[in-house]
Order: C-alpha cells, then sequence, then structure tokens
C-alpha cells in the first residue's frame, strides 16, 4: 500500500519564500510562532488537571478580568518571539507597554492577542491565537530609516490565526492569499488549502450580538432590520470562532459601536475591538481571501492609522458585496 504525504507548512512557507527570492527569517519567525501555538494548546487541553482555568486576579489594560490562560500563553507568545531574535518590538494584549525585543538587529513587528476568546476556556470551547506581522524599514529602504511607528494593516505582510484546540491554523500572505492547515497525528502542520470567499449569498452568514440591537446606531439597527432574513445567523460569541467560520462560508461578522445604551457609561462609540491585533488580523486575512473590512464610518479598516497600540475600532469584516453595501448605508 503506498504511502500518502501531505505537504507541510514548513515545505509551502520554504517554496514561497524562494519563488519571491526572500530570505527565511520569516521561517524562522513563524516556526517560533507556531511553536507557541502548540504550546498554548497543550496548556489548555491540560488546563482543567492543572487548575490553569480559572481568574488570575488581576485586571489588563483594557479593563477586563484576566484568565490564567491568557497569563499563560501570553508568556508562551513573548519567550518564544524573543529567542528567535527576529523580532523588533511586540504589542500583544495582555501588555500595558509595547515591549521591545532586538530593536537592532530584529526585521518584524508582531501584534498578537494570545488568546482571543479566553472566557471560553472554562467551557471547553474553541479560542483563538490572532497575530499580524510588519516588516522594518531595512537599510537603503526608499522609505528611509526605520522609525519604529505602529504600522497600519495595509503595511502588514502576514497576518495568521490559530484556532485551539481543533488543530486548525490559517495564515495570510500579503498579495498571496489565505491559506489554511490541518494538525495531523504528529502535531505537523499540513495540507494547505486557498481559501477563497464564496459568491454565493446562500452560503453567506451573518454574525453578531443580537443582543444589543438596540443600543446599535440606527443606521445600523436599519440595515440589521432590512438584511437579516436574508441570510443564515451564527454567532459563537468570540471573533476568532466567529471569523473563523466566515472565511469558510462568506457573510458578515460585525462589531458595531454601542451608542444607545440606557447607561450611558456602557456606550462604547470607539468599538470594543483592538486595531492592530484584532481588526486588522481579521481584514488583512478577509482581504486575501477575496473580501473586505470597514470601520462605523465606512473607512477601510487596513487604511486606519493607529495613534496608540491599544487602539479600539469598530469591524464590519466580511465578502465584498456586502461590506459595499453596509458601507453606502454607513455613509448615507
Amino acid at each position: 500500500m503506498p504511502v500518502e504525504f501531505e505537504q507541510t507548512f514548513r515545505n509551502f512557507l520554504m517554496l514561497h519564500q524562494e519563488k519571491h527570492n526572500r530570505t527565511y527569517h520569516f521561517l524562522i519567525l513563524m516556526d517560533s510562532i507556531i511553536a507557541a501555538a502548540k504550546r498554548i494548546e497543550l496548556y489548555y487541553r491540560t488546563g482543567a488537571l492543572k487548575g490553569n482555568l480559572g481568574v488570575a486576579g488581576s485586571i489588563n489594560i483594557q479593563g477586563e478580568n484576566v484568565m490564567k490562560m491568557d497569563d499563560i500563553a501570553n508568556e508562551i507568545v513573548l519567550h518564544y518571539l524573543a529567542s528567535n531574535k527576529r523580532v523588533i518590538q511586540v504589542v500583544s494584549e495582555e501588555c500595558d507597554d509595547i515591549v521591545d525585543m532586538n530593536k537592532e538587529g530584529g526585521r518584524y513587528f508582531v501584534y498578537f492577542d494570545p488568546l482571543d476568546g479566553s472566557s471560553n476556556v472554562s467551557h471547553g470551547l474553541p479560542v483563538g491565537f490572532m497575530f499580524g506581522i510588519a516588516k522594518r524599514f531595512l537599510d537603503g529602504d526608499m522609505r528611509g530609516p526605520e522609525d519604529y511607528h505602529l504600522r497600519e494593516g495595509s503595511e502588514y505582510i502576514a497576518a495568521g490565526m490559530f484556532v485551539i484546540p481543533t488543530g486548525m491554523f490559517t495564515l495570510a500572505l500579503r498579495d498571496a492569499g489565505c491559506w489554511r492547515f490541518h494538525s495531523d497525528e504528529t502535531s505537523t502542520y499540513v495540507k494547505p488549502v486557498q481559501l477563497t470567499m464564496p459568491d454565493n449569498p446562500k452560503t453567506w452568514e451573518l454574525s453578531f450580538n443580537a443582543g444589543n440591537t438596540n443600543v446599535f446606531s440606527d443606521k445600523v439597527q436599519k440595515w440589521i432590520g432590512a438584511n437579516l432574513n436574508k441570510y443564515k445567523f451564527r454567532y459563537i460569541g468570540a471573533l476568532a470562532g466567529d471569523f473563523h467560520r466566515l472565511l469558510s462560508n462568506g457573510g458578515l461578522f460585525m462589531y458595531p459601536a454601542i451608542v444607545n445604551h440606557p447607561n450611558p457609561k456602557e456606550n462604547r462609540p470607539q468599538g470594543k475591538l483592538r486595531l492592530l491585533y484584532e481588526a486588522n488580523v481579521a481584514a488583512f486575512m478577509c482581504r486575501e481571501a477575496g473580501g473586505d473590512a470597514i470601520d462605523e464610518t465606512g473607512t477601510r479598516i487596513l487604511d486606519l492609522k493607529p495613534a496608540a497600540h491599544h487602539q479600539r475600532t469598530t469591524l464590519y469584516v466580511g465578502s465584498k458585496p456586502i461590506i459595499d453595501d453596509l458601507a453606502a448605508a454607513l455613509k448615507a
């Protein structure tokens, strides 16, 4: 009986780098990111046994309760990113400040959320490790010397997402598509499949917190009322999980501004999701799969210039026809 072999992620990326006459520095960076994801998944799977599923007893920079797994995942990612010596700086959801790593010799900026949807951990539901990568200005670059500015999404060279513990990893490469890999019996990511969001509206899904509909803006409420019955409705309650479905089925995930809450303190006119390591990651991946993403003003997410490393934003991401229609409604 012939032995069957699937293409590995490492082979896929090596060929990609060679095709575009690029170095293996990016491959080394991705090796460390994959090592971190595997370690996070190990802690997730053994969390109940080791007592790692509860609240850590602290509040992060977002004002949210930190779970023990948040702390563990963040420590793991920071360790592996620092050890590869290719990273200049990182921005993590769990770190108050920008973290310097190898400012002189590094080549990449990494923005990450080590455990998106961490409140799902104690229920055994999927969580995500989301990341975006930008490249430093190299010597001789026409853009001038590196200025360490926070990159807008259009400057990312890659963005990806692990859905833990499903064994699925999706990576988008700038101008080279969005690819999904599966973990085999040896915990090796294999079998690259290019994702293109389907054109057929029959597969499209709407994903948002329907319980908040009456606190969205009037324009958003009106659009929902006119479109809700056109598509299936699915909502997991974590960006990574909902966006994972969206890439396969098409449709729209949205996290609008909250502006009509009876308690004004609960309003979030700037949105809740973080631009650098949540919205930009989803927008970049979606673009490479044929979709698009905008904010509450109808501005493309990837064109937003970050003013702060934990900047928040609204997010509407999905199939381009829906995004175009929604953008027109928001701008009306």
